[in-house]
């Protein structure tokens, strides 16, 4: 007795330092309207277990291994400080106050991990234990009781009146371990009857979580023959709507076996929810550090170099630069913040032969720090279930694209989907959301409910010309035959780069020599050179630039700004096609992609330039030349297997440069004011 009066004196002391009595004080005014009147008045108070291991070791080791006596604690320390104080006349007894206790933080330390990669979980001690994973799926947010107040029968009993039998929710119980009609009373034994105006309803949710590695069996790296299992969680009442279906999260949680006869699940009640984004290494290897410094008198040569080296393990140096580049560039520009803003830059591949394309983009889906390959099999986008918990409810599965939250869905080749595939795919793309219709009468719920989740990723798919789309417009100059894909699909595609060898022979040869040699010759460096990186180092390249913030200079806002209004009035004029805002958004952000693959940290009107390039070959691919009349291959215009090759390609640009001036003074309304002639 005496050492609970010693725990209990301890967690006062503990309030009053760290303003948790300030706190009751203040939650106790809400709860003295006239109108207001419950079986359980609920009270949250933040616990900072190094805290309360200052004050008194024994109540700290209390409340990180035995959650249920320390909230008891508390509670009879709240209901003390409530009757002291007369902060509520409506509270009679002790099970009328429901406290929780949500924790800060748990001590570093093994122990109160969790790794939802390791079996089995079940054995482990009934404590706060922390753990890390992807959330995978979620249920709509449904009622569950927090508390109910119950009345004997026999008139004679005292406990016919009053708060003597309080049943309140505790970590892994469910609804009827709460509120049923088989309760005894503890006086007379007759049976109990629920004052049902008294119950009090609160918010209750379930999450599926699954360790951030199970992505690999999604990904199209070597499959594993490692298979994870998902952790259900409760997220309850402030809880709710607090992890978003596709992000990563660290949660504090109590381990809790959920009884559902003849079954018996390992769940975790959720203490405390936080964003989480595993630690990627961000630093430049030795060879990108010397290349940055050889290339510093140009703002274009960094990632030339960077990209004719890219992927040389599938295709030979020089082919396909371009489409290396926008690899690389999309690579660089995908990532979801903590502020869940997104940053993305879709991809549409146009070429004939899809086998080679199809392996470099799988081969570039590995450097990103979360990349899906969408599974013909699989969903796309979301699915429904029923909860396996016997609520009934509806269970939201992410799709591929949910699951790349913050990094690649690959689509693969667009032939291979049906027209109302193609439909979904273009809507999606269109709104950037993800939407779920659920059906009420399936799912117990009187009305029917529609949900969107937002889409926060960048596809990348591939388009053959060679299977027949039905285009009538591909006699007009410079549009290309995009196969199976609709015009108005490709428009909410980005960027669309289409690899077309002049000399068909040659690429082919060429192509065939180095999957010879590769063959043959396994780990061999087929192209020796100055300039050779490997995979780890494209890794780390692309991992460090994602990081950086940057900005746009006035040059590059000027030049991006110009040629947007010269080529909408062009185009709208001679084309009548309308350049809507999101051309804008491409062009920041394939501008600020290129800055961060260079390492800059400050947009240059170079880099508006090579923008400003990818996307008016893009337009072109689909509506035809403007006035501005660029070549196909304006970005690598030469080969770049020497110096000279360099220097060549810099003239060229430049010169591309002056003709985007000179564009954007002739057409752009208002041009002259911040572009002189000269």
């Amino acid at each position: 007795m005496a050492d609970i009066l010693s725990l209990k004196e301890s967690a006062v002391v503990y309030l009053d330092r760290s303003g948790g009595l300030e706190k009751l004080t203040e939650d106790c005014k809400q709860f003295n309207d006239p109108q207001h009147a419950e079986a359980v008045y609920r009270f949250c108070v933040t616990v900072n277990p190094s805290d309360v291991i200052e004050v008194d070791p024994v109540l700290g080791d209390c409340v990180l291994h035995e959650p249920l006596r320390a909230t008891a604690l508390f509670q009879s320390v709240f209901f003390l400080a409530i009757k002291t104080l007369s902060l509520i006349e409506k509270i009679h007894t002790q099970s009328q106050v429901n406290v929780i206790l949500n924790l800060t933080h748990l001590p570093p330390f093994p122990e109160y991990t969790l790794d939802l990669g390791c079996f089995p979980r079940g054995r482990g001690p009934m404590r706060p234990i922390s753990m890390e994973g992807l959330v995978i799926a979620v249920t709509r947010v449904t009622k569950y009781t927090q508390g109910a107040r119950f009345l004997c029968i026999n008139d004679d009993c005292p406990c016919s009146t009053g708060f003597h039998h309080i049943r309140v929710h505790a970590p892994g119980a469910t609804e009827s371990a709460t509120v049923r009609n088989d309760f005894s009373c503890m006086i007379c034994n007759s049976q109990l009857k629920e004052d049902v105006k008294f119950r009090v309803l609160g918010d209750k949710q379930l999450v599926e979580l699954i360790h951030v590695k199970a992505l690999e069996v999604l990904n199209a790296r070597q499959q594993s023959s490692l298979r994870y299992q998902s952790v259900t969680l409760f997220l309850r009442d402030e809880l709710c709507n607090s992890m978003t279906i596709g992000r990563l999260y660290r949660v504090l949680g109590i381990p809790a076996h959920v009884h559902q006869w003849p079954n018996l699940t390992w769940s975790v009640e959720a203490n405390g929810v936080r964003p989480w984004e595993p630690e990627y290494l961000c630093n430049i290897s030795v060879g990108f550090q010397e290349l940055l410094r050889a290339t510093a008198s140009s703002p274009w040569r960094f990632s030339a170099i960077a990209a004719h080296g890219f992927g040389l393990d599938i295709a030979p140096p020089g082919s396909y630069d371009t489409l290396k580049l926008g690899l690389l560039l999309s690579l660089v520009q995908t990532r979801a913040d903590a502020e869940e803003a997104c940053h993305n830059l879709d991809l549409l591949v146009v070429a004939t032969d899809t086998l080679v394309f199809d392996r470099l983009m799988t081969y570039s889906l590995g450097l990103a720090r979360r990349g899906v390959r969408h599974q013909a099999s699989g969903e796309m986008f979301a699915s429904l279930s029923r909860d396996e918990h016997g609520t009934g409810n509806a269970n939201i599965h992410a799709g591929s694209a949910l699951l790349a939250t913050g990094g690649i869905c690959m689509l693969g080749d667009l032939g291979y989907y049906k027209k109302d595939k193609l439909d979904s795919i273009q809507s999606v793309l269109e709104s950037r959301t993800v939407s779920v219709f659920i059906l009420g009468k399936k799912y117990g719920e009187d009305a029917d409910q529609q949900l969107s989740f937002p889409l926060q990723c960048s596809f990348w798919a591939l388009a053959d010309p060679s299977q027949r789309s039905g285009r009538t417009d591909c006699t007009v100059l410079g549009t290309a035959e995009m196969g199976p894909v609709p015009l108005q699909l490709a428009d909410t595609f980005g960027l669309v780069i289409q690899c077309k060898d002049m000399l068909r022979e040659q690429a082919l040869l060429a192509q065939t020599v180095h999957t010879l040699q590769q063959s043959v010759q396994p780990g061999k460096p087929l192209y020796p050179s100055r300039w050779e990186f490997s995979s780890q180092d494209y890794q780390e390249l692309v991992t460090h630039a994602q990081t950086l913030k940057v900005e746009l200079s006035p040059g590059a806002e000027k030049m991006i700004h110009g040629y947007y209004m010269a080529s909408r009035r062009v185009r709208t004029l001679s084309q009548g096609v309308k350049m809507s805002v999101a051309s804008i958004k491409l062009l920041i952000s394939l501008a600020e992609a290129h800055c961060k693959l260079c390492l800059r940290t400050r947009v240059l009107e170079e880099d508006a330039v090579i923008a400003v390039l990818l996307c008016e070959n893009s337009v072109t691919l689909k509506h035809g030349a403007s006035a501005l009349m660029i070549p196909p291959d304006a970005v690598f215009p030469c080969d770049l297997g020497d110096e000279d090759g360099l220097h060549k390609r810099d003239k060229k640009l430049d010169k591309l440069h002056q003709n985007i001036l000179r564009f954007i003074y002739a057409y752009a309304p208002g041009a002259d004011t911040y572009i002189t002639e000269e």
